[in-house]
């Protein structure tokens, strides 16, 4: 949704003002956004749950025929040079990076009312807005398509910076991750690929691919790949970045960028980190170029890994505005390459540690075990659908004739849907505990089942015509079925946790808008680069109209923070080799006048 120019002034040549000034919605209604404010996913919803599942299969097995990548080579192709944009006094260039970003309003708007600020406090210290935005996949959920992009990204970006364009305007590029894929990237496309620079907001958009290429101050470079999930490189990307790492100087630093962090994900999806080791191996090693740290988004937290085999870092920060994932089930140690890559190279593994996360380990404990009290209120329909199938479940064991048949149908509907549940919602859950823990948790459902009609057999109703008895199980029976149901459902869900399993549906379910992080990097005059990591534990929830500045302002101020140490990578050598020459050269005719 970009902003129209405002209407030109219908008057005399003696008025002052020869333009109305831009309209500023004053409340959060759809007619006078321009958008509609929409709610967070509700991931447990019978319908989202279906549509869930049916994508996981598809993507599965046709997501090859919907990669419009190599379709790509038909777009103009550049490297965005961002080398010479520094501030004029400081001589230092500020980067923000956020992803999955495009939810509920609430932690979308927070996020970008943050990001469009023109400075941060924090820790005593103020960060200015980066000059470059990029987001790191996933802008829309929980599909990609037109209305969805103006409704949960466009509209609370272009509220959050609605100034208009100028050359000190910041840029912004993003990254297509898998919600944008859905679609097979043609909406993601439309938006970002376009010919002509256009904007979003305040900030511009310049990107023609789903794939780029920044040069950043003092021998610095962001190389952001699109791997579609898990799958290859396409030629015309490879040969573009392939001709990006060909004007690399040796001792250049790189920040490689990709949707999923591959390294975690490897220990579930074991091929998963092959493309971007075939691309580190490919492009980046035979450049002579150091990569100082991969970065992505994907899980909706933050976390980084050190080792002390190598400077290189891992990090991924996805707390943009989707609900918070776990961060205590993330592995404590990582090798990689993992052991069972396909690409490993003897001597090339290394050990990494988990360093840091947010929100912390304890404090992902605590939000998992609020499933009880929030999963069920959060989706309502999930709580029907459980209802549903009890209720359904009772009158088969309380009809009549056909008992055998209906309680035998019924028995294989609740262990089926028990089944999916455990491994139908993530591809690669497809393994033998998963299996386990859904069967289990199908038993336990049809223990209830079983339960209940036992109790319902000590009602007076139980003598009743059978279409009476179904009358007054679906009135009074299946309400509470429903949510004897759903708090069944919360303890699988702990246990099932605990052995890797549903772990996102834990959280999905819960669906919790708070801590929301971003990274905010300085790009410093010694070529080096120091990493913020700004974490909110409260989103906001209320907004206020105000007459400057973005749209809205949080009726309670937010509170940023630091939620990690600084950290700092130090200056490329290439960048000290040009410096020194440079000190060399402004020195000559010094030397030449004393001789």
């Amino acid at each position: 949704m970009t902003l129209a120019p405002p209407p030109e002034f219908s008057g005399t040549d003696r008025d002052v003002d020869t333009a109305a000034p831009p309209h500023r919605p004053d409340r959060l209604d759809p007619a006078d956004l321009g958008f509609t404010p929409r709610e967070p996913v509700k991931w447990l919803s019978p319908a989202q749950l279906a549509a869930t599942g049916a994508r996981v299969a598809l993507s599965a097995q046709f997501g090859a025929y919907l990669d419009k990548r190599e379709l790509q080579v038909a777009l103009p192709t550049r490297v965005h040079d961002h080398a010479t944009d520094t501030d004029t006094d400081t001589d230092e260039l500020w980067l923000d990076y956020v992803a999955d970003v495009g939810d509920g309003f609430d932690a979308t708007y927070t996020m970008a009312y943050l990001l469009a600020q023109q400075g941060l406090e924090v820790a005593g210290e103020v960060t200015p807005r980066g000059h470059v935005l990029v987001i790191g996949g996933d802008l829309v959920y929980p599909t990609a398509s037109t209305e969805r992009y103006e409704d949960r990204f466009e509209g609370p970006y272009t509220a959050a910076l609605p100034d208009a364009i100028t050359q000190d305007s910041p840029h912004m590029y993003a990254v297509a991750g898998n919600h944008d894929w859905y679609d097979g990237l043609t909406a993601f496309l439309r938006l970002f690929a376009r010919r002509a620079e256009s904007n979003i907001g305040g900030w511009r958009t310049q990107q023609t691919r789903s794939y780029f290429a920044l040069k950043l101050p003092h021998g610095w470079w962001m190389l952001a790949i699109d791997a579609q999930g898990d799958a290859y490189l396409d030629d015309p990307q490879l040969e573009f970045f392939k001709g990006v790492a060909a004007t690399f100087h040796k001792g250049d630093k790189v920040i490689v960028t990709i949707h999923q962090p591959s390294w975690v994900l490897a220990a579930a999806h074991p091929r998963a980190y092959d493309t971007l080791d075939y691309f580190l191996q490919q492009v980046i090693e035979p450049s002579g170029a150091e990569v100082a740290f991969l970065l992505a988004g994907d899980l909706h937290h933050y976390a980084r890994y050190t080792s002390d085999q190598t400077p290189r870092q891992l990090i991924h920060c996805g707390g943009g505005g989707a609900f918070t994932h776990a961060t205590h089930h993330l592995p404590e140690e990582i090798t990689v390459p993992p052991r069972h890559s396909t690409l490993r190279r003897s001597g090339r593994q290394h050990l990494y540690e988990l360093a840091a996360t947010y929100p912390t380990r304890l404090r992902s404990q605590w939000l998992g075990s609020g499933v009880f009290g929030r999963l069920p209120w959060r989706n309502p329909g999930f709580t029907v659908l459980l209802g549903m199938i009890q209720t359904m479940l009772l009158l088969a064991l309380q009809s009549g004739s056909g008992r055998i048949l209906t309680t035998f149908l019924m028995t294989m509907l609740v262990l089926v849907s028990c089944m999916f549940f455990a491994v139908g919602l993530s591809e690669g859950q497809q393994r033998a505990t998963a299996f386990v823990l859904g069967g289990a948790h199908g038993l336990a459902q049809l223990a209830l089942g079983v339960g209940g009609w036992l109790l319902w057999t000590q009602l007076p109703v139980r003598d009743l015509p059978w279409l009476w008895q179904a009358l007054i199980a679906s009135i009074g029976y299946l309400p509470v079925a429903g949510i004897a149901g759903v708090l069944l459902v919360c303890a699988y869900l702990l246990v099932a946790a605990r052995f890797g399993v549903n772990v996102q549906e834990l959280f999905a379910g819960q669906g919790i808008e708070d801590f929301k992080c971003f990274l905010r990097m300085r790009f410093a005059p010694d070529g080096s680069l120091t990493l913020y990591v700004i974490g909110v534990d409260k989103v906001g929830k209320r907004w206020v109209a105000q007459p400057t500045g973005s749209w809205f302002r949080p009726r309670r101020p937010l509170r940023p923070r630091l939620v990690d140490e600084p950290v700092t990578f130090g200056a490329p050598k290439s960048a000290a080799t040009s410096s020194e020459f440079n000190q060399r050269t402004d020195d000559e005719p010094g030397r030449q006048a004393a001789r």
